[in-house]
């Protein structure tokens, strides 16, 4: 029977199993960057290690070839020229290969950070929008962001310097082993342990930077309420300043002590090494002095030693310094390979493309229950609606609107039911062909750092980038023409206060929205609170033009005020995750139901507000 292997063997054979798998993997993925630079960084390198033990057999022959020069009176130049041509070469193939082995790390450091950052980009936008909001994955996901790529290319360095270190390491304690034997026993009991102190210590760090990915999200939350013009109006109102300087400041704190920590430990195994590592180097150093009294051992290998061992020590804390760093930086790799090993939780179809986009939407008992939630956001829930309808959705905050447009858009996947749109299940559309045909207004629109022409041009930027005539006539039907030729450089006027210097009310951001939905030739178009932050203007004008914005396209709106639910063909009420009432807003009022509560209870808040 075989003995069973203890948890902390199976562990640490784990770690060290994943350890390569990640460093395997990081160097296969610096190779496909590029391979000439990889070759030109480990020929370079390995010129540069072998270096110190060329040059100091080379000053070897040379001193011992000067005394013999001395002893016998022999012409000191025809005996030296060989040893100073040689030591010419070295010095200078030495100096070459090491601005050389710094262009490539240079250049390969630029194509791995481009690669890498592109890659994370690329890999976050398969993603579906369920990942996101997933706290546990959008752990993962800051985890992967945090200077993946300055670690990815840390490796790469910190390997080819504890490889360059270590082959110096090596072939000098090669070249003093000729000398004196005993000096293996300085190199192996010392760095051995001394590598495992610094391979524990560089996981203890890796292991305090991982629990520290919800902390630092906090942190810097604190700093952007701190400094975000959107914020700081109000936390100056509130005087929140000093409250969260001081959550800020006690994050900040919790990791320099966790920090100060770790910077002690290596500290005192730091010293204790080189102490030991000196004292028994100037040992075996002392040895061969008696040695070259006795004549056991020439000047010249006396002079090579001094000076070498003098170095070694210093190569082979390099080394196992570099080679710990390089391990520490597989770990933060190991963020990235999970990070990439990720899938959406809604499978992509390869996809069926109906040869024409109808916009007919279906529900068939669908269900939906939020990620950490105990209660369905949507419960077997079931419509119709046709082609070129216009439909509401009314219902109190948390009834479950904006959760079943979103599915409706297959932003989710429904638990229980199924979802067609034209008769199609939205699981067996190709992705690019349901999004291309639907448009959609969020509530609190995303406002682009970008030209007012570009922020309508959004809708359809493959279409429309490059098409200012195509842009204004959406400006023209959306009705937002005026306001932007108001601006100082019109279409061309940078918007939002990061790169330009003209910002939009809230209510103004909304119409370039809207513009930018109905720049889309989508069948289905859907509007999640549209007017929310309009004034009473410009929802007016905006209802007057309604049926002609949407003429064609299947519209389901979502809105609280009465005023534009009732120009719907159909209007859902929503309670619970259920749809109680349907009906056109006439015949919802006949029953006297929620919707006609609501509705009295919005026309004596519309009344109220008039009389104040």
């Amino acid at each position: 029977m075989e003995p069973r292997m203890q948890p902390s063997t199976k562990r640490r054979l784990s770690d060290i199993r994943e350890l390569l798998r990640n460093a395997r993997w990081a160097f296969a993925l610096t190779w496909s960057t590029s391979a000439p630079l990889t070759v030109g960084l480990v020929v370079t390198a390995c010129l540069q290690g072998l270096f110190p033990a060329a040059l100091a057999v080379t000053v070897r022959g040379l001193i011992d070839a000067a005394i013999e020069a001395l002893n016998e009176g022999a012409d000191g130049l025809t005996t030296l020229l060989p040893w100073l041509v040689l030591g010419l070469i070295l010095t200078i193939v030495e100096g070459v290969a090491q601005r050389a082995n710094k262009l490539f790390s240079q250049r390969l450091s630029d194509d791995l950070n481009l690669r890498i950052t592109s890659d994370v980009l690329a890999h976050a936008a398969t993603l579906d929008v369920a990942s996101f909001e997933d706290t546990r994955v959008r752990e993962i996901i800051d985890r992967a962001q945090h200077h993946t790529a300055d670690r990815f290319t840390g490796f790469v360095s910190n390997a080819i310097v504890a490889g360059t270190s270590a082959i110096q390491a090596l072939s000098v304690v090669g070249i003093l082993m000729t000398i004196e034997p005993l000096i293996v026993l300085v190199v192996g009991p010392f760095a051995i342990p001394y590598l495992w102190f610094q391979w524990r210590l560089a996981k203890q760090r890796y292991s305090v930077e991982h629990s520290r990915a919800t902390k630092r999200r906090w942190s810097n939350y604190f700093a952007s309420r701190l400094m975000s013009p959107h914020s700081v109006p109000e936390v100056r109102l509130l005087d929140l300043a000093p409250l969260l300087i001081e959550k800020f400041r006690s994050l900040m704190a919790e990791f320099r002590d966790q920090d100060r920590r770790i910077y002690v430990r290596g500290f005192a195994g730091g010293s204790i090494f080189a102490v030991l590592t000196m004292v028994a180097l100037y040992v075996v150093f002392a040895r061969v002095v008696v040695l070259a009294l006795r004549k056991a051992v020439t000047v010249g290998d006396l002079a090579i030693f001094m000076g070498v061992t003098a170095r070694l020590r210093s190569t082979l804390e390099r080394a196992i310094l570099s080679f710990s760093s390089a391990m520490e930086h597989t770990l933060y790799i190991s963020n990235l390979v999970e990070f990439l090993s990720m899938r959406p939780r809604i499978a992509s179809a390869t996809g069926t493309m109906p040869p024409l986009a109808r916009g007919e939407i279906e529900f068939k008992s669908v269900s939906f229950t939020y990620p950490g939630s105990r209660e369905p956001a949507i419960a077997g829930v079931s419509f119709r609606i046709r082609q070129g309808e216009i439909v509401a959705l009314v219902g109190e905050n948390g009834a479950g609107k904006t959760t079943l447009v979103k599915l409706m858009a297959r932003l989710y996947d429904p638990e229980e039911g199924a979802i067609t749109f034209d008769g199609f299940d939205l699981k067996a559309l190709a992705p690019a062909f349901l999004h291309s045909h639907v448009s959609f207004v969020f509530q609190g629109s995303g406002s682009y750092e970008a030209t007012a022409g570009e922020n309508i041009a959004y809708g359809d930027w493959r279409r429309l980038l490059r098409d200012r005539e195509r842009i204004e006539q959406v400006a023209i039907l959306a009705d937002v023409h005026g306001m932007i030729k108001e601006l100082p450089q019109g279409y061309d006027t940078t918007l939002g206060r990061l790169f330009g210097e003209h910002d939009l009310s809230r209510g103004q951001w909304q119409r370039i929205a809207v513009a930018r939905a109905f720049a889309r030739d989508a069948s289905l178009l859907i509007l999640d609170e549209p007017t929310s932050n309009l004034d009473a203007r410009a929802e007016y004008e905006l209802f007057c033009r309604f049926r002609d914005l949407t003429k064609g396209r299947t519209t389901v709106l979502v809105s609280h005020r009465f005023s534009t639910v009732s120009m719907a063909d159909r209007i859902l009420v929503m309670e619970k995750g259920r749809i109680i009432e349907s009906g056109t807003h006439q015949e919802l009022l006949a029953k006297s139901g929620t919707y006609a509560g609501l509705y009295k209870l919005h026309q004596r808040k519309g009344v109220s507000s008039t009389a104040g």
